[in-house]
């Protein structure tokens, strides 16, 4: 990094032959001191020593002999977590219930590490670590969820928080931002509401054309404080808006504040265009050469490593360092992912763009911690390790936590001119209500005059017969 070949220069500087002779005099007194500390401990008894030990003595009673940490057991569970009672509607109509995989890491020492993920590590893949080290795995390519295991366990072992790991900590407080799903203006607005009152100061959301995003944004804008911004995610276009043009309409608006892959991921064009066009930043999240090359040719103002191997996350802040880029980590998770996360965006220099987990979505958690914002940034733990321990008895709740599965629904919209649309709605295939493009229906656009509610099976005959017309049709557009 810059800063470091800097430094590294100034120390080779100062090796010339003009300040060796000035600093002799001080390295001869510190040479006669350090006799003089040697002769003192020397006097001292052995029996004193035995009842003070030193610091190196106490760190290295505590460290496992001869690097002798080693996994023995991982265990895997499932669990199922609830979505906060106001938001829960419109997250289960896209996603139904959420599911996750809570690791937690065995050693022969008796040390446990957390670890946590969406989806469930094959056999193959947690035999890997067994009877390994934690520290075999620093810049760990094979698992993001054991990953967060391994450095907890490390920072464990040495007694020092994750960051460290990394290197230097660049902030003390970590930018963090809320997460919704694009909906009806009045919950929308809800959301800024109730985020805001729990220190959030970004709310990013996915946009869908099924709701007109100028009516989403006059209804949050009317309730959201000042300095609260909204950061706009296209989901890599999708729709027939004139990207320079919307995007210039949406800036005008005080809380808007960033606007995430407006255009097709490969269109690296379009992006430099959009750049130099928009008064605000852009963001590249699926960066089709894998955050590199792109970022040399200035696609983007900032950056978004989803789910990025720990590795890989390292290399690409070294770029974004060297290039003097602002980037974050987009990691879905609780406070086990939280806490991961925090500790790398402390430790990578241009880590200051504001990250996404969407944890604040869930009720409970299986950590007996919370890692809320403050004025929207996260307080970087300094405890060893990720800074969190594990709640038994939450896990185990969780676990035999069963909710309803959200069944197939109809997306009833209606255009200002008096036409109706009906479309099927799959939580199994929830990209459809961000990108309904993806089944080469028609055209859509986030301006249209549109609004749309959720209608659930109500076991009229009406609505068997509209959704046996979708799924004949594909789509049902009527005056």
């Amino acid at each position: 990094m810059p800063a470091t070949k800097e430094h590294s220069t100034q120390r080779e500087g100062s090796n010339s032959n003009e300040h060796q002779e000035k600093s002799l005099p001080g390295r001869r007194r510190f040479l006669s001191s350090t006799a003089g500390w040697i002769g003192a401990a020397a006097s001292v008894p052995a029996a004193s020593l035995l009842e003070k030990p030193t610091l190196a003595q106490t760190n290295r009673s505590r460290a496992p002999k001869g690097g002798s940490l080693k996994i023995t057991d991982i265990e895997v569970h499932d669990i199922t977590l609830e979505y906060q009672d106001w938001i829960a509607y419109q997250l289960n109509h896209f996603y139904g219930p959420s599911h996750r995989k809570i690791y937690v890491v065995h050693t022969n020492t008796g040390l446990e590490g957390l670890g946590e993920g969406d989806s469930r590590e094959s056999p193959e893949v947690i035999t890997k670590y067994i009877g390994t080290s934690p520290f075999d795995w620093i810049g760990d390519e094979t698992s993001l969820s054991l990953a967060k295991a391994m450095y907890d366990l490390m920072g464990k072992a040495v007694g020092v928080p994750v960051y460290k790991l990394f290197g230097q900590k660049y902030r003390s407080w970590v930018p963090v931002s809320s997460w919704t799903v694009s909906t009806h203006p009045k919950r929308m607005a809800e959301a800024v509401q109730k985020y805001a009152a729990r220190g959030y100061t970004w709310m990013k959301y996915h946009l869908s054309p099924f709701e007109n995003v100028f009516d989403q944004l006059e209804a949050m804008q009317a309730v959201a404080p000042e300095g609260f911004k909204i950061h706009f995610d296209f989901t890599m276009g999708g729709t027939d808006d004139h990207m320079p043009d919307l995007l210039d309409r949406l800036s005008a608006h005080r809380i808007v504040g960033c606007f995430e892959d407006p255009v097709h991921e490969l269109d690296l064009p379009a992006y430099i265009e959009l750049r130099k066009r928009s008064r605000l930043p852009i963001v590249l999240h699926h960066s089709p050469l894998g955050a590199t090359q792109e970022v040399v040719m200035r696609a983007a103002d900032a950056y978004m490593l989803g789910h990025a191997h720990i590795g890989d996350a390292m290399r690409r802040a070294g770029l974004f360092a060297a290039a003097n880029i602002p980037f974050m980590i987009q990691n879905v998770g609780g406070n086990i992912t939280r806490a991961m996360t925090v500790h790398m965006q402390a430790a990578f220099p241009t880590a200051h763009f504001h990250f996404v987990d969407s944890g604040e979505t869930w009720k409970s958690d299986v950590v007996t911690e919370r890692l809320e914002p403050v004025n929207g940034f996260i307080r970087v733990p300094e405890a060893p390790g990720l800074g969190v321990s594990l709640d038994r008895a939450e896990l185990k709740r969780l676990k035999e936590l069963k909710l309803p599965e959200q069944p197939k629904w109809i997306i009833r919209s209606r255009f200002k001119n008096g036409t109706k649309m009906y479309n099927i709605a799959d939580p199994e295939n929830s990209i459809f209500m961000v990108r309904p493009d993806r089944s080469r229906l028609i055209p859509m656009s986030y301006a249209s005059p549109i609004a749309t509610d959720y209608w659930d099976d109500d076991g009229t005959p009406a609505y068997k017969e509209t959704f046996t017309r979708i799924e004949k049709e594909g789509i049902v557009l009527e005056r």
